[in-house]
This record gives structure tokens, sequence and C-alpha cells, in this order.
């Protein structure tokens, strides 16, 4: 990043949305349990793609979420839960939020969920890494949105929760 050079005794104060403009990379998750598809974004592009399908299960599928992590260094995580149309919990709801919260005491990174409900109608394969995208791509356009309260103080976005004691990797899907 480049330093921005002052006159002499003049100071930049930074706009509020400032923290809008950090190029934070942020990965998308579709949590499926037999595929995860993931996604990765630049918040000052705020464009999404689909980055990985991670077919492998219990701690290999830890492994390659670990290894992606490490790669590509994210400021946040974004994970799609699911819910039908009337906005009642899916059969996979608790799982996701589950796998959300296992992110947050695996990697201690801020995860955001968002409301995947019609994310899979719009992919035309099925493939999850492309529904990762979507669902990422609508946490972009929300937390950009004229309507959207923006990241709160503490650094998170969207509906956020503590991870729970025993949550903090033990799925073995």
């Amino acid at each position: 990043m480049h330093d921005l050079v002052l006159p002499a005794g003049r100071t930049a104060t930074p706009s509020p949305s400032a923290h809008l403009l950090k190029e934070e990379i942020v990965l998308g998750f579709d949590f499926g349990t037999r595929r995860l598809g993931v996604a990765v974004g630049n918040a000052i592009t705020r464009q999404a793609r689909p980055l990985a399908l991670i077919a492998d299960v219990g701690d290999a599928r830890w492994r390659r979420i670990g290894e992606l992590i490490g790669s590509w260094q994210p400021a946040r995580l974004v994970v799609g839960i699911p819910r039908h149309p009337d906005g009642t919990a899916h059969e996979l709801t608790a799982r996701c939020e589950r796998f959300a919260r296992q992110l947050e005491g695996r990697y201690r990174l801020p995860v955001a969920r968002v409301d995947e409900r019609y994310s899979s109608a719009v992919v035309d394969d099925g493939r999850d890494d492309e529904a990762a995208a979507v669902i990422l791509q609508q946490w972009f356009d929300e937390m950009h949105s004229p309507l959207s309260p923006g990241p709160s103080p503490a650094g998170g976005e969207g509906k956020r929760t503590a991870a729970s004691p025993g949550d903090a990797g033990d799925e073995h899907d």
C-alpha cells in the first residue's frame, strides 16, 4: 500500500467507509456432506469466483481447508446457510451453522453467515464451487448495499456466534 504524502502540518482523516476499501481476501463456502464448494473474492473489486471443490471428508477435508486458508490468507470467511423458501430451517441448516462455528474455532477468523436459499437454483450444473461464488457474491452485494449496516465494530458482520466448546473441529462428514 502507498503512503499518502501531505504538506507539512496536514493530516489525513480516513472516511467512514474506508474500512470497506481494504484489500481483503474473503473465502466463501457452500457446505455439503459429500462436497464442499469454495470461492474467493476481494473486498475492493467485490467480485467472487469459484476456487475449489473439496471432496475429502473428515481430517482430510479440514487439512485441505487449512491449505486454502494458508495460501490465500483471508481476512474473513463466509458460509452459506440453507433455509426453505418460507425461511424455516432446512435439514442441513444446523450442520452448516456448526461448520461455521468450527471454522471460527479452528482458524480464529470472523465468519459471516449468508442465507443461501436460492444459490443452487442460479447455478447451471449444480457445481458447489459455483454455488460458493454465488453465496460470496451475495455477501459482497449485501455488505455494500446502501441498506446494509456494514461491519460491526467488533469486526464481524452478518449473524455471528462464538464457537461452542466441542465445535472447534469435531466434524467428520
